[in-house]
């Protein structure tokens, strides 16, 4: 009797789940036919005839970017030049955008391009492409209002926080080459590296860098600085900020599935043999700059100096399509060695300094963080 209750009840508890599960699906459904029929409407009655294809990716666009700011479909065309980009050369302003409340904003300007020579900064919301208004449309619109043959010269609208009117920029489009990594000797023997994103190229061009200021014996301590460095590819976090440490935990990931979750670990082998270490970020430092300045306050490796880091602590896989287009979608979240995650809250560091000019030039009085670094490590 006891084991006809118990099968009773296990029927029952099925026909619910899949009562439940038709159910959503049929609603589903409903909503296709309704996304239809709507489709249907604008071809036959909207004032303008439109293109059907851009519709659709605009709904796809859509769907992807109510996620978050971050997922977004591609093209083929935009899937392309996305490829060209992470190779570290491109056509363009040389800034990384992205979307908060329906606005593009800059995460940051790339040294050395039309953008920053401009002045635009970090955290600037661009409300105007050549007169056309951004808000309402997607991040790839906006991206494409902005892509055009280099030469060309386009206007951007800018609403800058503390700036009671709108600033306008006239910026000339150029091919841009991404030289990652710049380094320098600075006075009393102080190793400078500049990088400026994460590229395929960037940790060989870091470990070259390092090698050669070793070969100077003596050289006693870093700074690595990462102000303005939008970030780029998690595999190149992860091998410069083993370049600095021996061993431990470096960033970890979790993902919706547990099987994915996954944890990167330093090797043995620090290049700078444990030398005295200033990294610098701002608030245009994000993503892969980020997992490299949390590991290394996590670890006491090296003092953080300067702004609280932009904040953008998730993964994003690029998945291709069947059309030869891609979809970047979100699928994980950056955590850093103390457990702590970098989304929306960024990097904290252990100096807090404001910056006082646009200009991030070496060994000039107008650089506080610099100057500061290298007052710190002057004892």
């Amino acid at each position: 009797m006891i084991k006809k209750v118990s099968y009773i009840r296990l029927f029952l508890i099925y026909c619910f789940l899949t009562h439940a599960a038709n159910a959503l699906d049929n609603e589903i459904y409903k909503k296709i036919d309704v996304f239809g029929e709507v489709l249907e409407k604008i071809n036959k009655e909207y004032v303008d005839e439109i293109d059907q294809s851009k519709s659709m990716d605009s709904a796809i666009n859509g769907l992807l970017q109510s996620l978050d700011p971050y997922s977004s479909y591609m093209s083929p065309e935009n899937y392309n030049l996305m490829q060209t980009e992470t190779s570290g050369k491109f056509g363009g302003l040389g800034i990384e955008v992205g979307m908060e409340a329906g606005v593009v904003k800059v995460i940051s300007p790339i040294d050395d391009t039309p953008a920053s020579r401009a002045g635009l900064k970090a955290g600037d919301y661009i409300v105007k492409i050549d007169n056309v208004q951004v808000q309402g449309k997607s991040l790839t619109e906006a991206v494409d209002l902005m892509r055009g043959p280099v030469g060309s010269e386009i206007e951007l609208a800018i609403r800058r926080k503390g700036e009671k009117k709108t600033l306008t920029f006239f910026i000339v489009r150029e091919i841009i080459e991404v030289q990652s990594v710049k380094s320098d000797l600075l006075d009393n023997n102080i190793g400078y590296i500049r990088l400026t994103s994460f590229n395929e190229n960037s940790s060989d061009q870091i470990k070259e860098k390092i090698k050669k200021l070793e070969k100077n014996k003596n050289v006693k301590s870093y700074i690595l600085d990462l102000r303005n460095n939008p970030g780029g590819l998690l595999s190149q976090a992860i091998k410069i900020s083993d370049f600095f440490l021996n061993n431990g935990e470096i960033v970890s990931t979790k993902s919706r599935k547990s099987s994915e979750n996954r944890k990167w670990f330093a090797k043995d082998g620090d290049l700078t043999n444990g030398k005295a270490l200033i990294v610098l970020i701002n608030y245009g430092s994000a993503s892969a700059s980020e997992i490299v300045a949390g590991a290394l306050k996590d670890h006491k490796r090296a003092i953080i100096l300067g702004e609280n880091s932009y904040g953008k602590g998730s993964v994003q896989s690029i998945i291709p399509l069947k059309n030869k287009g891609a979809v970047r979608l979100t699928i994980a979240k950056y955590y850093l060695p103390s457990g702590k995650s970098i989304s929306e809250v960024g990097v904290l560091p252990d100096i807090e300094i404001d910056e006082d000019s646009d200009e991030f030039k070496i060994k000039t009085i107008s650089d506080n963080q610099l100057n500061y670094a290298i007052k710190l490590l002057n004892g």
